[in-house]
């Protein structure tokens, strides 16, 4: 099942930080990322993602730097949640304090959950 993402600002961001919420019991998560600038020579997208548990940690499970054609991205996992652990956020960081040019341009994320 698709999961919803809120709305922030984005006048003075060098970088996304976009929380999913995870509102029903879940345990194995995929991540899509898409490439959607119509910039022609975009530059890397630096990928962070992060399972956050109902307990206040967290876990990096994305740490990579794409630079894939406009209308293509990757599948992330499926990551499963440790046992004990109750996933109640996942969360993508998509910006440019690692590669400036990647400022501005544009692409779709989301994520999928499922027992």
């Amino acid at each position: 099942m698709p999961l919803g993402a809120p709305i922030g600002n984005a006048i003075g961001r060098t970088n996304w930080n976009t929380d999913f919420v995870v509102d029903q019991p879940s345990n194995r998560f995929k991540l899509f990322f898409t490439a959607d600038s119509t910039e022609g020579t975009p530059g890397s997208y630096p990928i962070e993602a992060y399972l956050k548990f109902a307990d206040g940690s967290n876990m990096k499970v994305v740490d990579q730097s794409m630079k894939p054609p406009t209308g293509t991205g990757a599948q992330f996992g499926p990551f499963t949640s440790p046992a004990g652990k109750v996933v109640n956020q996942v969360n993508f960081k998509i910006g440019a304090n690692k590669d400036r040019g990647g400022t501005g341009f544009s692409y779709r994320i989301s994520v999928q959950a499922c027992n």
